[in-house]
């Protein structure tokens, strides 16, 4: 495996995001970025050229940053996952996932990201705390998260809106050990 590849399974890869991926990034996900994709990460459902590649040229530079694609067989790209936010004197980062095909999602490949993920950030940085939120209506990512060993530590009662609706905002951590133990 390349040194940017941190993880390969059926065809599927997670490796490091580079420069020259900035226009097939923006073209097989933001013309037109999936409107189920905006409202489970709270993002604007519409980016503009300059928006995207301007974002993913710069969170490449990040130092508090590892920014991974996730590319189907095919080549395309289909994803990304990211930890972010990081604290090095605390050993703490922030972690996001997302999947930008309806046709990718309910085949595993966000559990098996969010596992690689978590197993870089606890492994390769030895962070020691891992954290994310997740919107309440966005039950199937918090299974994956719960499933990945994330415990949640509250709620943000009424936090966004949704579809004209208040909902909750979940806040999730893993701990190294709690890590660890998962993988013996």
């Amino acid at each position: 495996m390349s040194a940017n590849i941190i993880a390969e399974k059926d065809g599927f890869l997670i490796r490091v995001a580079k420069a020259e991926d900035v226009t097939n990034y923006y073209e097989q996900n933001f013309c037109p970025l999936d409107k189920e994709v905006a409202r489970l990460t709270g993002c604007k459902e519409a980016f503009t050229k300059e928006e995207v590649t301007s974002f993913f040229l710069k969170s490449l530079e990040d130092n508090d940053r590892y920014f991974f694609l996730i590319i189907a067989p095919d080549g395309r790209i289909i994803g990304e996952s990211v930890i972010n936010e990081i604290d090095w004197d605390l050993r703490s980062a922030n972690f996001r996932i997302a999947l930008y095909h309806i046709t990718e999602r309910g085949k595993g490949i966000g559990t098996w990201a969010t596992e690689v993920t978590c197993s870089f950030a606890f492994e390769e940085l030895r962070l020691h705390r891992l954290e994310l939120d997740v919107y309440s209506f966005n039950s199937r990512a918090e299974k994956v998260y719960l499933k990945a060993g994330f415990k949640r530590e509250g709620v943000l009662r009424d936090a966004i809106m949704d579809e004209g609706k208040y909902a909750d905002d979940i806040l999730m951590s893993i701990l190294e050990d709690e890590w660890r133990a998962l993988k013996r």
